[in-house]
Parts: structure tokens; sequence; C-alpha cells
């Protein structure tokens, strides 16, 4: 099995958390675009879609998914997402695509965080994927000299700006130990809109793409 076939094997799986007629949490990134697939072959059984990204919107609305403003649901029974790492603690990296923020801020309102990867972005520790860090662009010097503080390698995505206007700097070489303590002092710096760090909120359930299907943990 091909890793774009776990893939598959885990985005399919997800289905088995949609909720008839609910109003499903999407996020972004190659897997995710197997669960969207995945979910134009219930379109009919749900009542739509909120997103993380305008390629996922893009994605969603050409199968014929109504796609929903996050400030017009109260909330979300599941959220579906990917993740460029994962510890044994449910604790992730995430933001390779530059859809941190928006990836944060709909797992926040969802009530189960359903993430989907292939075998490969299992690790002991975080850190061997850099982190992404999305800041204001008036603040990226002072947040890289802070990041350097804090033990990190940070280079600027360059080319690259966020669904939100702001760029990216991703932190290389950091073996990160506590993820929730370093995304809190990484969110406390002034510029930075928020870190790829998802540890305060972690994934409920971990489906996992492997070479005999899909493995799912609750």
């Amino acid at each position: 099995m091909t890793q774009d076939e776990m893939k598959k094997a885990a985005g399919w799986a997800a289905l088995k958390y949609v909720e008839k007629g609910s109003i499903v949490g999407v996020g972004t990134g190659s897997t995710v675009n197997h669960f969207i697939d995945a979910l134009g072959s219930i379109k009919d059984d749900i009542k739509g879609a909120v997103s993380s990204s305008i390629a996922s919107t893009e994605k969603l609305k050409g199968l014929g998914i109504e796609v929903f403003d996050c400030n017009d649901v109260a909330g979300l029974d599941v959220y579906v997402d990917g993740a460029d790492e994962i510890n044994p603690h449910r604790e992730m990296i995430k933001g390779g695509g530059a859809a941190l923020t928006r990836e944060k801020i709909v797992a926040a309102i969802a009530d189960k965080f359903i993430c989907i990867v292939d075998g490969t972005k299992a690790v002991d520790v975080l850190g061997r994927f850099p982190l992404p860090v999305e800041v204001i662009p008036m603040a990226r010097s002072y947040v890289a000299r802070e990041l350097v503080k804090l033990g990190g390698d940070p280079v600027y995505r360059e080319g690259v700006l966020t669904d939100n206007g702001n760029i990216i700097l991703d932190v290389h070489n950091m073996r990160i130990t506590d993820a929730k303590d370093l995304e809190s002092k990484i969110n406390a710096i002034a510029g930075v809109v928020t870190n790829g760090l998802f540890a305060h909120r972690g994934a409920d359930v971990v489906i996992t793409g492997t070479p005999e299907g899909a493995k799912i943990e609750e």
C-alpha cells in the first residue's frame, strides 16, 4: 500500500464519526482531501461543513457541499484534520500548509477532534518537523529573536502568506518534551497569532492509515 493509499484509508474511515444531519469541521491537507472526497459520497446526509482553509472550502463547494462561516455555528460535533507529527499523548504539530490558525479555531468549537494520518506522522517526541508559527508581518524579526531564546532556529517561509494575510516562521531544531508549556510560551510572544502546537487541544481520536488498513485509537 502506498503512502497515499494509507492516507485514503484513514480519510474514509473518519466517515464513521460523521452524524446524519450535522455540520462537519473540515481541516486542510492531502489526507483531509481524501476525507472530503469521502464526505462527498454522503453529502445528502449532512447539512454542510465549516472549513479551515480556502483550498478546502473550494474542494467542498466543488463537490456540492455547503460551507458555513465559523461565526454562524454555535459548535461542531466533530472536526476532522490531519497532522504533520503526532505523539503518543495525541499532541500534534500542524501548519505545514500554513492553515494553523483557522485549524485551531475550528478545533476549538468542536466536541471531538478526529486526527487522520498515515503511519509516517507518528513520533515519540515532537520537533523533527519544523514548528510553524503564524506572525503579524511587522513583528517578524522580534518574534524570531524570541524564538531563538526558546532554543529554536526560526526560518522565514518566503513567498508564503496565510489565508489571514500573515507570515510563517518555521522553527527548526527543537526537541519538544513539554508541548503544552511551549505552546503557551510561544503564543505569549507579542506579534504571534498562534503556533502549530496542538497540545492544549489535542486529538480525541487518532485514525492511522497502515498497510493493513485504518487503525482507530479512541
